[in-house]
């Protein structure tokens, strides 16, 4: 039995070198699995930043607008009452404030991401609660939105507000689908209020003075309809049933706007159009002047020194109901 043990053939040294040749092998192995993970680890950083970035890009290319139009952060330029403008400044302070607390809670949201990401396979601590940091988000959310509200609570008191001895005012009578516009306190030579009012052929002017106080009070006759002239920023129902509403703006700006029912009334509701024209008061004046000797408005407006007595921001629609207003 001794000899058979020492006549045993002896081990190779092969097997042991190949041993070897893996033990190697899975060290590297196990050196690329390390590496790799913390590239995985790193992937993560890497992909939000870039989704980021390309969210930034997409939003200024698609968004088409000029270095103004961005500015005005989606309010709509052209404002022509000084009303236009207090609403304007709220809007805009409501979007910096927006935006100071959206870059804030993006920026925690992005900390959170990289500071707190996944390190290993152990549980972070665990908290049930942080009292400063719930005091926090209860508290701060509740004061913006009070500064919020005290500022446009304040705005559209102001916007609203009826005060005694307006400069103009004008009668609005709406009625499917035509406007009337009559100035109550401007009578002709027969005691009647001066008026202007449309027809199938003819889209109504109302001519108000720059820079006066001018008082509109809104009636119906039929159905709801809406007076919105789109460079007052502003619009209001005009209700029938004997409900008057009434609003006052002092328009800056001279020039011919377009106004318009913003209300569904019925077939014609979109041909239910009139021109609000803005003239100097001494133009405005003459303009009431020649009204009061019974001109028509066309002619007054010409006669008073306006280039077009017709209105010129719109026309008129043919409303027969024929095969070839149809295909147009």
């Amino acid at each position: 039995m001794r000899g058979y043990r020492h006549c045993q053939p002896a081990r190779p040294a092969g097997p042991a070198a190949g041993g070897s040749r893996r033990e190697g092998q899975e060290q590297v192995v196990a050196g690329g699995s390390g590496s790799g993970s913390a590239s995985r680890r790193r992937l993560p950083v890497a992909r939000v930043l870039g989704l980021g970035a390309v969210a930034v890009t997409a939003v200024v290319l698609l968004s088409g607008c000029s270095v103004d139009d961005a500015f005005y952060f989606g309010w709509p330029q052209g404002g022509i009452t000084d009303q236009s403008k207090r609403m304007y400044d709220l809007w805009i302070g409501s979007v910096v404030a927006a935006l100071v607390v959206g870059v804030f809670v993006w920026g925690l949201i992005f900390w959170c991401i990289i500071r707190y990401r996944k390190r290993g396979e152990d549980l972070p601590p665990q908290t049930r609660y942080n009292m400063p940091i719930e005091i926090l988000y209860s508290v701060l959310p509740f004061l913006i939105i009070s500064v919020l509200f005290y500022y446009t609570a304040i705005v559209q008191t102001d916007v609203d507000k009826i005060r005694p001895n307006p400069d103009v005012t004008v009668h609005v009578v709406a009625s499917k689908w035509n406007w009337e516009f009559e100035y109550p306190d401007q009578k002709d030579a027969a005691g009647q209020p001066i008026r202007t009012i449309g027809a199938a052929d003819y889209i109504p002017v109302l001519v108000v003075p720059t820079h006066k106080r001018i008082r509109f009070v809104e009636d119906s006759q039929d159905v709801i309809h809406s007076f919105w002239v789109p460079e007052l920023l502003f619009k209001r129902d005009v209700f029938p049933g004997g409900v008057q509403n009434k609003f006052e703006v002092t328009i800056e700006k001279e020039g011919a706007y377009v106004g318009r029912c913003a209300e569904l009334c019925g077939t014609y509701h979109s041909m239910m159009n009139f021109e609000l024209r803005a003239v100097p008061d001494a133009e405005y004046q003459q303009f009431v002047s020649l009204k009061k000797q019974g001109m028509s408005t066309p002619d007054a407006l010409v006669a008073a020194g306006e280039k077009d007595g017709l209105a010129t921001t719109t026309r008129p629609f043919d409303t027969s109901r024929t095969a070839s207003n149809y295909d147009r």
